[in-house]
């Protein structure tokens, strides 16, 4: 499946490339060659490619959530504990809705169960899109300072399970229990800043190879996280105040996860002058980052590609 979508994505990208350069070669037949040399000044435009986003910081959206001192939980006091055993599981004395939503089969809570082996264990990020706009200043024909600004909504995606002491469907294999997997879903924006130094390598005056690098700035933000169980959809983060109490279960202190980390930037393409006013180029970018947000951020590699426009002024 994440191949599947990764070529979707490569082939967008490509026929992109392809309408534009087309466009461009019509604008172009009757320009001299020499004035698509690349100019001094500025030159503003847009970029749009695939995001591949370490897993490692995906761990935030593992339903354990974070204490008031910024460790994960325990089983006992996790969000999902919380809200699948006490909130919606009748563990109030309130109508038992994980019942409910898990089929007609089972009755109450007394048919299902949930412990800390049924807890997610394969949080990842999914391919997403980064867009941004993006701006340099070229100093000579191939040397220029760069500065981006591209952004992201970013999905996180898992599965649990709750095991069952009767079949939810007619063709679950016969046992002593049953293993049922739901989804665990999360999502977080990310903007991305980098500043560095591109150079142009080659004379040809349409088609060159590009180099660039620099310093690179990732604001990260938690948006959502949330488990569904057939057409039960629990919010994770959701406060709530058990029957009889005055405040919130402390317990689930839910922390504004939002931080800035700082790291490096390298790309590598192709630079194609399109006319003298349109530039594309086609690039690869690794980012070595920490991406500061959840337990204990790290250093880790987050990988993008795409198209970047740029106009001529």
């Amino acid at each position: 499946m994440k191949k599947h979508a990764t070529y979707k994505l490569l082939t967008a990208l490509a026929l992109t490339l392809f309408t534009i350069g087309a466009v461009a070669q019509e604008t172009t037949n009757d320009s001299d060659d020499s004035e698509l040399m690349e100019k001094k000044g500025f030159h503003f435009g847009f970029f749009i490619g695939p995001y591949w986003a370490n897993k490692y910081t995906a761990n935030l959206y593992n339903g354990y959530g974070l204490d008031v001192n910024g460790a994960q939980n325990e089983f006992d006091n996790s969000y999902m504990h919380n809200k699948i055993i006490n909130e919606y599981g009748g563990g109030y004395g309130q109508v038992d809705q994980i019942a409910l939503a898990l089929g007609p089969n089972v009755q109450n809570n007394t048919q299902w169960h949930f412990g800390a082996s049924d807890m997610p264990q394969n949080m990842h990020y999914t391919i997403s899109f980064l867009v941004g706009l993006n701006g340099r200043y070229s100093v000579d024909k191939k040397d220029a300072i760069i500065l981006n600004v591209n952004a992201s909504k970013l999905k996180i995606a898992g599965n649990f399970t709750i095991e069952t002491d009767v079949p939810l469907t007619a063709n679950q294999l016969s046992g002593s229990y049953y293993v049922n997997t739901f989804d665990i879903v999360g999502s977080e924006q990310r903007l991305i800043f980098q500043f560095g130094y591109a150079r142009i390598c080659g004379d040809n005056k349409r088609l060159n190879f590009f180099l660039e690098g620099g310093l690179n700035a990732t604001l990260a933000k938690f948006d959502k996280n949330y488990i569904v169980i057939n057409n039960l959809k629990i919010d994770l983060t959701a406060n709530y105040i058990p029957p009889g109490s005055s405040t919130a279960n402390s317990s689930i202190y839910f922390p504004k996860h939002i931080g800035i980390g700082f790291g490096a930037f390298a790309s590598a393409g192709f630079n194609i002058t399109m006319s003298p006013k349109w530039t594309v180029q086609l690039l690869y970018s690794p980012t070595y980052d920490k991406v500061n947000i959840g337990v204990n951020p790290l250093y880790k590699l987050e990988h993008q590609a795409g198209i970047r426009a740029y106009y001529n002024f």
